[in-house]
């Protein structure tokens, strides 16, 4: 073999590899039976397209690579498609039936709601009459008891404030007494301390100048 022919060997077997990376890849992203059967059918042409490379030694037998990639690449799309068409076709099927299924059911909701929203409607007219009546003899009796109950309630509440009213004038006032008294002996003990603190340093001072 001379290199020319060794090139084109090198070529070819750049070629193969590169099919079988994609073919691989396709057949993991569509995972159907159909590819794999298309892998293998290329996998067995692409061997004895290699060994024909091998035995003849000549660079055309690369153009035949190329072309059976490019036909693998076309067969694996169409396949692809066929298979995404089916799916479509069976998604529809589902949704139709779904829809069929809802509409069914809500009818029966529906019709349901209307029956007991009726029954609820008439008891809800006797409950009312019959509420009605207790409530308005219920307020009047009510309304009696109230009046005399505000009556006692407001006379208590004068007691009460006024009452509050002087316990809080007295707190305040003693309260006020007892701070005063405090700050005035805070007051008077701070000077203390200060007029004694002053005393004892003139004194080390005198002492120590002495």
């Amino acid at each position: 073999m001379y290199a020319p022919d060794i090139v084109a060997v090198v070529e070819v077997v750049v070629v193969v590899v590169v099919v079988v990376v994609v073919v691989v890849v396709v057949v993991v992203v569509v995972e159907e039976v159909v590819v794999v059967v298309v892998v293998v059918v290329v996998v067995v042409v692409v061997v004895v397209v290699v060994v024909v490379v091998v035995v003849v030694e000549e660079v055309v037998v690369v153009v035949v690579v190329v072309v059976v990639v490019v036909v693998v690449v076309v067969v694996v799309v169409v396949v692809e498609v066929v298979v995404v068409v089916v799916e479509e076709v069976v998604v529809v099927v589902v949704v139709v039936v779904v829809v069929v299924v809802v509409v069914v059911v809500v009818v029966v909701v529906v019709v349901v709601v209307v029956v007991v929203v009726v029954v609820v409607v008439v008891v809800v007219v006797v409950v009312v009459v019959v509420v009605v009546v207790v409530v308005v003899v219920v307020v009047v009796v009510v309304v009696v008891v109230v009046v005399v109950v505000v009556v006692v309630v407001v006379v208590v509440v004068v007691v009460v404030v006024v009452v509050v009213v002087v316990v809080v004038v007295v707190v305040v006032v003693v309260v006020v007494v007892v701070v005063v008294v405090v700050v005035v002996v805070v007051v008077v003990v701070v000077v203390v301390v200060v007029v004694v603190v002053v005393v004892v340093v003139v004194v080390v001072v005198v002492v120590v100048v002495e």
